[in-house]
């Protein structure tokens, strides 16, 4: 299933970065990508490293498994969990692309706290604040049961990583710097990756008085 791994990948790459950063060039000027920020040692530069990390992994993966270097982990490989993963990929894959053309011209990669985009929150952002994220781990948990290997679960492991921290410290500060209380009251009610769960219950923004 090496193959079959190596070719989602590729295609999850050119749909979810290529053409969505294509897009956003043309109807903006800008590619919408913000780079590597973040003091070196930084928790904002190791979630960005740590994403690039889990890039790295999830090529290395396939590609390690058709050269016969990582065999799969033995309780995860089978036929059941390798066609689950294959579905978990093609839902993940859906839902990265609609959120992403669902967000406009307020689409970026990473965070430049000197803008002000449009807030979001209609179609699936009105379930969870990041249906992007969560989109984006159930490929990749996809993706690590069609090939399972230490590399594919690295993968899995450092994109979680790398995406709690992007959320709860960078981009979260940032939104509620950014929309105050509009955003206060929309993390109250909608849960940050799943339904109900991860609700920022008490937030406010910068300067505003507490109760």
């Amino acid at each position: 299933m090496g193959k079959v791994a190596l070719i989602f990948y590729l295609v999850f790459i050119a749909l979810a970065f290529g053409l969505r950063t294509f897009v956003q060039w043309r109807r903006t000027g800008s590619t919408g990508f913000k780079g590597v920020s973040g003091r070196p040692g930084s928790l904002e530069w190791i979630g960005r490293v740590l994403f690039i990390v889990a890039l790295v992994c999830g090529i290395a993966a396939p590609l390690l498994d058709i050269a016969g270097v990582l065999k799969p982990i033995g309780w995860l490989d089978g036929g059941v969990l390798q066609g689950l993963g294959c579905l978990l990929f093609g839902i993940g894959l859906v839902g990265t692309v609609f959120s992403q053309f669902l967000m406009g011209d307020s689409w970026r990669i990473g965070v430049d706290f000197s803008e002000r985009t449009t807030l979001v929150t209609g179609g699936p952002f009105s379930y969870v604040r990041n249906p992007i994220f969560t989109a984006m781990l159930t490929a990749a948990a996809g993706l690590t049961l069609v090939v399972p290997n230490v590399a594919a679960v690295a993968a899995l492991i450092g994109l979680i990583v790398a995406v709690e921290i992007q959320v709860r410290a960078v981009e979260e500060p940032y939104l509620l710097e950014a929309h105050g209380a509009v955003y206060a009251e929309y993390a109250a009610r909608v849960g940050r990756f799943v339904p109900g769960l991860g609700l920022l219950n008490g937030a406010h923004a910068p300067g505003e008085r507490r109760a």
